[in-house]
């Protein structure tokens, strides 16, 4: 039952970041470019949930992006999936306690998202390769994504750590009673 609750609290906040995404963010701009809030979600997803549960929601969030914003499908879905899984294997090698190591996961998740949708941008669309305007975009996007990060950090550590008492049964009795 606490996994049902999880997932379908995990499908409400998405409608409310794409609401936020679409709408509030774009009255707060910075040089015309928005926080890309559904890197730092599937993120979270990957990092207090299982890999599987970020695989699954990055591939499956990434379509419906896809799809309504009408770019080429899948490629959103694709890389989302990727930093889901990437959430969990950062889980295993860094701590979630500690701000800045949230902080540079975001930044590399945001720097691997934009890049890899730039880059099949380029190929998929035949694009002119424009080096100076894609590094002003990511830089900005980043420190965007990042403040937001330090401002919710406690509010995303507290959901984050319900999701990971509900799916990853971490229960361990000590030898010692």
């Amino acid at each position: 039952m606490k996994k049902l609750i999880s997932i379908v609290g995990i499908i409400i906040v998405f409608f409310l970041l794409y609401f936020l995404q679409s709408n509030f963010f774009s009255w707060f701009t910075i040089a015309g470019i928005k926080p890309n809030l559904f890197v730092i979600f599937i993120l979270f997803i990957g990092l207090f949930a299982t890999k599987k549960m970020g695989l699954i929601f990055g591939f499956l969030f990434g379509i419906f992006l896809d799809i309504v914003i009408g770019k080429n499908v899948g490629i959103s879905g694709i890389v989302l999936g990727i930093i889901g899984y990437l959430g969990e294997c950062l889980d295993r090698n860094f701590s979630k306690e500690s701000r800045i190591t949230i902080m540079l996961m975001v930044i590399a998740c945001t720097i691997i998202y934009e890049t890899s949708i730039y880059i099949f941008s380029i190929f998929a669309n035949e694009a002119m390769i424009e080096v100076w305007a894609f590094i002003k975009i990511l830089l900005i996007e980043t420190i965007y994504n990042t403040i937001l990060v330090i401002i919710l950090y406690p509010l995303l550590q507290k959901a984050g750590y319900y999701l990971e008492n509900a799916f990853k049964n971490k229960n361990i009795l000590t030898r010692y009673f």
